[in-house]
């Protein structure tokens, strides 16, 4: 990937895209809900991790990015993962307990994504010069794919980040 393609902002929304689609998925009767639910683990965690760990801290450095959104999106990963947690231990894809803890997990996460764009995403795209949000974008990829590499959607690792 070469320029735009790695612009941190734009790998992130890129992420955020492919959850939502994730969601229709898991919410389809038609759609391999169990397989679905195995992606978005995986992406969620990676995604939440390869920002903590290679985007939040340096975005606290910029004036235009509000280190207390940063902070507040830290603890929305939390409960995003906790939700998911919660919806990886339903067996039955079609029972009332996957559609409630579904719908737990969307509300957290389509909370999530929607303010960390408003705040998080736009500030770095107006306060962040071109060449350190493709730097970062390139550091988020890499975190990223070695998150995913490591099986981080597993109910293990989950259990493990959520501190169950």
């Amino acid at each position: 990937m070469a320029g735009e393609d790695q612009d941190v902002v734009e790998v992130i929304l890129k992420d955020h895209r492919t959850m939502e689609e994730l969601f229709r998925r898991m919410r389809s009767i038609e759609a391999d809900r169990a397989g679905a639910r195995e992606e978005f683990a995986a992406l969620l965690i990676a995604h939440g991790e390869a920002e903590e760990i290679e985007v939040y801290g340096a975005l606290k450095r910029f004036q235009d990015v509000d280190n207390e959104e940063v902070e507040h999106g830290e603890e929305e990963h939390a409960e995003g993962n906790k939700a998911l947690l919660a919806l990886l231990e339903v067996d039955d894809v079609g029972s009332d307990a996957w559609d409630e803890r579904l719908e737990e997990l969307v509300k957290a996460v389509t909370h999530h994504l929607d303010e960390e764009e408003r705040t998080i995403l736009n500030g770095a795209r107006e306060g962040v010069p071109n060449e350190r949000r493709a730097e970062l974008g390139a550091a988020f990829l890499r975190e990223r794919e070695k998150q995913l590499a490591s099986g981080c959607g597993s109910i293990e690792n989950v259990r493990r980040i959520v501190g169950a």
